[in-house]
């Protein structure tokens, strides 16, 4: 029978999952960071200048290489050109031209021609005297390679000397380039001088120039780490260039915002703080003068009761059922008192039932308890919610600029608008706007806690907070609070559970 070992599927290699090693990623990062990446700018700038003079130097070098080999070629052709002419010249200034004394003549005005070689031989081949000056060809400085570079290559001429028609000797004429290949080689030399010089200024110049020039980045980099720390009294002087000057700008108006928030974010948790605390203490002194009389007088009664029911003989039901009246308006007194102190805390309903409802509901009771001054509401079109966040600050802020238009601007008419719209980019919104009639924003006026809460929690949602003054009908001019709150086109109405159905009694 087979072995059921070997009947099994290897799957090892199917098991194998492929894994991503940390070092070797971080090895590929490493190596895909040119190794230039560390140095400092004024370095990198200073090499850029190098490698662009090698290269200018480079193409230099070709030009003079190819521009040389032109020239000796064309003083080559020059000088081989004149020795025939000079050859004719001298046996015609020759009055008795013996063959002898035309070979010496023309040996003597052949030793100052540059460029060319001439050796004078006689009708035999033999050389007339001494040949061509070698003087001075122990001190040539070009080096062979630059020889090499330039020189043509050697050319090769016998020219037939002829007096009478007769063939005296010949002028065996050779190419000798060195003159001026020497002649180049000093150019070349000066030329190369002259630009290390010119380079190696330069380069100072440049050096100097972008340390004065990166300076201020290193300052700037000193107010970045200043800013790191939370030390927002960094200051950057401008520098006398314009970029630099408009970074700097832009970093002092950067770290003087930091300042100022930082200081606001101070004095809003000092408010925070000290509202807390008066919230406390005006709650424990509701406590104390609203709920307070109302236990004992309740206290009072059931004791009242339980003396009327404990006395001897038939009980006083009309006295009792006073009692009773009087204990059953006490609970309806605590009981209203109690629900506009979890209002205060919380807004009643809200998320339960439609925004819209709950606003005109609000609105109700601030007219309810503010018959003086005349409210009204336009909040159609909204959804029946925006999520606990947005309900809740949209409630909080026409809740605290209605109290701010009643309490400090002595408002007699106050309009709340909320809508819902999209912006010219297509994101939808929440436009909300709170208008009175009241004595408008005084000059000099300070913000205070509640305004400072509103602004703080429409910023906290991406929204914007402005108080303007509002312009009336009447030529007057109230206050108006303007906020546009931006809100999630997933959220709608649909994700607020919808009230509880009554429960059957």
């Amino acid at each position: 029978m087979p072995n059921p070992a070997a009947l099994q599927p290897d799957l090892s290699p199917m098991m194998a999952q492929p894994t991503s090693d940390p070092n070797a990623d971080e090895a590929q990062d490493r190596a895909a960071v040119p190794f230039w990446a560390g140095w400092p700018t004024r370095t990198r700038l200073i090499l850029i200048v190098l490698a662009i003079d090698v290269v200018a130097a480079l193409v230099s070098c070709g030009v003079i290489v190819l521009t040389a080999r032109s020239a000796v070629q064309v003083e080559m052709a020059a000088s081989l050109a004149t020795v025939e002419p000079l050859v004719a010249d001298t046996i015609r200034s020759l009055r008795s031209p013996s063959p002898e004394s035309v070979l010496h003549t023309l040996d003597l005005r052949f030793q100052a021609l540059r460029h060319v070689r001439v050796t004078i031989l006689d009708a035999e081949g033999r050389r007339v005297g001494f040949g061509p000056s070698e003087q001075g060809r122990e001190q040539r400085t070009a080096p062979r390679w630059f020889v090499r570079l330039i020189a043509p290559e050697p050319h090769q001429h016998d020219l037939p000397i002829i007096v009478r028609g007769e063939r005296i000797g010949t002028a065996a004429i050779t190419t000798q380039p060195l003159d001026e290949i020497e002649e180049v080689w000093g150019y070349a030399r000066s030329l190369a001088l002259a630009s290390l010089i010119l380079n190696l200024a330069v380069l100072a110049a440049l050096t100097l120039a972008l340390g004065r020039i990166l300076r201020p980045l290193g300052r700037l980099a000193n107010g970045l780490t200043r800013l790191e720390r939370h030390d927002y009294t960094a200051h950057l002087d401008p520098p006398a260039s314009r970029e630099l000057a408009v970074i700097a700008e832009r970093f002092n108006r950067v770290a003087g915002a930091l300042s100022e928030a930082r200081a606001a974010n101070s004095r809003l948790n000092r408010q925070l703080l000290t509202a807390q605390d008066d919230e406390r203490a005006r709650i424990a002194l509701e406590l104390h003068d609203e709920f307070g009389p109302c236990l004992f007088a309740l206290e009072a009664n059931a004791a009242s009761v339980a003396r009327l029911a404990a006395s001897p003989g038939e009980i006083d039901r009309g006295r009792l059922a006073s009692r009773a009246g009087d204990i059953g308006s006490i609970v309806g007194q605590v009981q209203v008192l109690n629900r506009d102190l979890l209002n205060r805390l919380r807004p009643h309903g809200l998320g339960e039932v439609p925004l819209a409802d709950c606003l005109s509901l609000l609105l109700r009771d601030f007219q309810r308890r503010h018959p003086e001054t005349r409210f009204e509401g336009s909040f159609e079109g909204l959804a029946q919610g925006y999520g606990d966040i947005v309900d809740l600050t949209v409630f909080r802020c026409i809740q605290e600029s209605s109290t701010n238009a009643v309490r400090h601007g002595d408002a007699r008419h106050v309009r709340a608008r909320v809508a819902q719209e999209a912006d010219p980019a297509g994101l939808t919104t929440l436009q909300i706007s709170v208008e009175d009639d009241g004595t408008g924003i005084a000059p000099g006026h300070r913000v205070g806690l509640g305004l400072s809460g509103m602004r703080e929690r429409v910023e906290a949602l991406g929204g914007h907070f402005r108080l303007d003054t509002a312009s009336l009908d009447n030529g007057g001019s109230g206050t108006v609070v303007r906020i546009t709150l931006p809100i999630d086109p997933e959220r709608d109405g649909s994700e607020v559970p919808p009230p509880p159905a009554p429960q059957p009694k």
